[in-house]
């Protein structure tokens, strides 16, 4: 009973209307992944999804709606669907070479109730016509069949030709197969790791060396992170062409890169939107682009802090910016660490690179850097540098500020080179902004082979669409009450596939087996 069971799901599994069922569920898959935020392209979108679309969203999280792709209910599908073609191909393969090294088809007894047929009395003998019509099918897969072999009993040609047409569709499963394969061996391997990297001349290198040398990173399951290969590069600007209306036209970075991190050797790159750069297998793209704000806080002794940092384009247009800071006093300046602690200076608010204002209230109205200013919020107490704990890197956090651990001291705006004075003398400068680029650095080593999949896929797919499968049969008999040498010829054609293209073929070999030139 067992056996039964698995043997009828296996033919159930390799049927051909279970694979166009599969591959239909493939595709109804696949939509939630294209109209939903994916977890793995933009997990802040996701966050913000479920925090606004309340239960149904909950709900939507639980099936992997945010997660499609790496779902494991996506995965059975193409599993299966890989499985249920592999076990359509094998069988097909066997009986399409047990059809090709066989004897065709035997010739029916009437020729004229096939779709194509002619007959004509030709003035030559049967084994003269006999020789004419095997040497036109020499290019076929045919043999004679003699009388007593012919249900008509007559002697009759079978002959078919088109045999690449399954041949064809075969490597055309063969393609989708490998394409399946390939797509589940490149998410084990591939890795992908985002850095922003500001172009202030300073902390401007990156190298992908390790792990943690990345924003973020993720990594098929096979990979472990240890295994880099050394490569660096260098942001040295970032150019940007925005039409009037503020749109982007174009946005390049001039960067130098090297192979050997120890002994770098730089070459020169234009990194383009759409054009990254290519290096030992990892490409590198210019994803995004914003601007990272410079504040100098100068202590009431003199002493300065300054620092340059990314802020988070929430206007994708102009580029108006939200971000944070967090300074801490030098050493020595508070007799110990809980007063330090207590003094330490903090910043949250917005970024114009070109200011437009409302009154008092900050916009952008073009995402050139062509008048910076910011409109911030300064806050002194524990800014939580020494917890322990993570930070949010543009905000800063919710719960001290409730606590009383930050208190606001200062809301100002502020253009470049202007300054807010605290109450103790503390000073906050806003000197400006540099522009900051957001790259990717993928590696995937199945892009290859999933370009060569994909070729035979579409060249067996072509293949069996261009060739036509046909059979075809000529019988001869003496002509009767005509002249001795006069023979009967008569044919029959049948498309395998359709009719198109077959009947003029049809009637082209009738009229040069029937001319008496």
């Amino acid at each position: 009973m067992v056996k039964l069971f698995f043997l009828r799901a296996w033919r159930w599994l390799t049927s051909m209307r279970t694979a166009l069922i599969l591959l239909f569920l493939l595709a109804l898959a696949a939509v939630p992944g294209a109209l939903l935020p994916q977890r793995s392209l933009n997990e802040s979108k996701v966050t913000e999804y479920i925090a606004s679309g309340g239960k149904t969203a909950e709900v939507m999280d639980k099936l992997q709606l945010f997660d499609v792709f790496s779902s494991p209910w996506f995965t059975a599908i193409w599993l299966l669907l890989g499985i249920s073609l592999v076990g359509c191909i094998i069988p097909r393969t066997w009986d399409h070479i047990k059809v090709m090294r066989g004897e065709p088809v035997r010739p029916p007894k009437n020729l004229g109730r096939l779709p194509k047929h002619g007959e004509a009395v030709v003035d030559k003998p049967i084994d003269q016509l006999q020789a004419e019509v095997t040497e036109k099918f020499s290019g076929w897969h045919s043999r004679w069949y003699q009388p007593a072999e012919d249900r008509a009993g007559a002697l009759t040609l079978s002959a078919e030709k088109g045999y690449a047409r399954e041949i064809f569709n075969l490597v055309f499963h063969l393609g989708i197969v490998a394409m399946l394969v390939v797509i589940g061996w490149g998410r084990l391997v591939y890795t992908e790791g985002h850095r922003i990297v500001v172009a202030d001349g300073q902390s401007n290198e990156f190298c992908n060396t390790a792990l943690s040398n990345f924003d973020s990173f993720r990594a098929g399951r096979l990979v472990d992170g240890t295994k880099l290969t050394p490569f660096c590069v260098q942001i040295h600007d970032f150019d940007a062409n925005y039409m009037p209306n503020g749109q982007s036209e174009m946005y390049q970075s001039h960067v130098s890169y090297t192979t050997d991190v120890a002994n770098p050797q730089w070459q020169d790159y234009d990194l383009k939107v759409n054009d990254p750069l290519r290096i030992e297998g990892y490409r590198v793209y210019l994803q995004g682009h914003g601007y990272a704000p410079t504040f100098t806080v100068i202590w009431p002794n003199g002493e300065e802090r300054t620092q340059t940092l990314q802020f988070r384009p929430d206007d994708p247009m102009n580029l108006l910016s939200t971000g944070a800071m967090r300074f801490d006093p030098p050493a020595g300046l508070y007799p110990d660490d809980l007063s330090r602690r207590q003094n330490q200076v903090s910043l949250q608010g917005l970024f114009a690179p070109t200011a437009s204002w409302d009154g008092t209230i900050l916009a952008s109205s073009f995402p050139a850097l062509t008048d910076p200013a910011v409109a911030i919020d300064v806050y002194r107490g524990d800014n939580g540098l020494d917890s322990g704990t993570g930070q949010q890197l543009f905000s800063l956090d919710a719960r001290q500020i409730a606590m009383g651990e930050l208190q606001k001291v200062a809301r100002v705006n502020l253009m470049q080179g202007e300054s807010v004075t605290l109450e103790d003398g503390t000073v906050v400068r806003f000197d400006g902004a540099v522009p900051f680029a957001n790259l990717q650095v993928s590696y995937d080593p199945s892009q290859g082979w999933l370009l060569v999949s994909t070729l035979i896929m579409l060249a067996g797919l072509v293949g069996s669409l261009m060739v036509k499968r046909r059979r075809m049969w000529v019988r001869l008999t003496p002509a009767r009450g005509t002249r001795p040498t006069a023979t009967r010829v008569e044919t029959g054609g049948l498309a395998r596939t359709d009719h198109a293209g077959w009947g003029a073929e049809h009637d082209e070999i009738f009229e040069e087996i029937t001319s008496t030139d």
